[in-house]
């Protein structure tokens, strides 16, 4: 029926996108609220910005790129030069995204076969990247 928006850090939570929405930007059969994720997408990503040690984004889609608003949030977290873990839906084809992926350390493809060594290896990266002794 839809699709919401959290800010796992406060808290806070939104609508992304739902069925039954007769405004906002249309992505395939949803219509996104802007508003929603302007005020808690968007702003939990700057916050994250300028006040985390990691930024972890789950997901940068079709949906979330309509908003002028987190695209000005995702920037100010390539402009932070803080570490980044992002889901990209894989077959997006946006400048942003793609700078975002040309300047990337790795990139991970996940799928059913490596999700396991890929989720503890990711893991650990994310604890070395935060200055915390890393998984063994």
């Amino acid at each position: 029926m839809g699709f919401e928006v959290r800010d796992l850090t406060n808290g806070t939570q939104g609508e992304l996108a739902s069925v039954s929405r007769s405004l906002g930007p249309k992505v395939g059969k949803y219509r996104v609220n802007l508003a929603d994720l302007a005020s808690v997408g968007a702003k939990g990503i700057e916050d994250a910005s300028v006040r985390s040690e990691i930024v972890v984004i789950d997901e940068l889609g079709p949906m979330e790129l309509t908003s002028p608003e987190f695209r000005k949030a995702i920037r100010a977290c390539l402009d932070s030069g803080k570490p980044i873990l992002a889901v990209v839906h894989e077959r997006l084809d946006d400048d942003l995204i793609n700078e975002m992926r040309s300047s990337a350390k790795e990139t991970v493809e996940l799928s059913q076969h490596n999700r396991d060594e890929t989720t503890d290896r990711l893991a650990s990266e994310v604890l070395g990247a935060v200055g915390a002794p890393k998984a063994s």
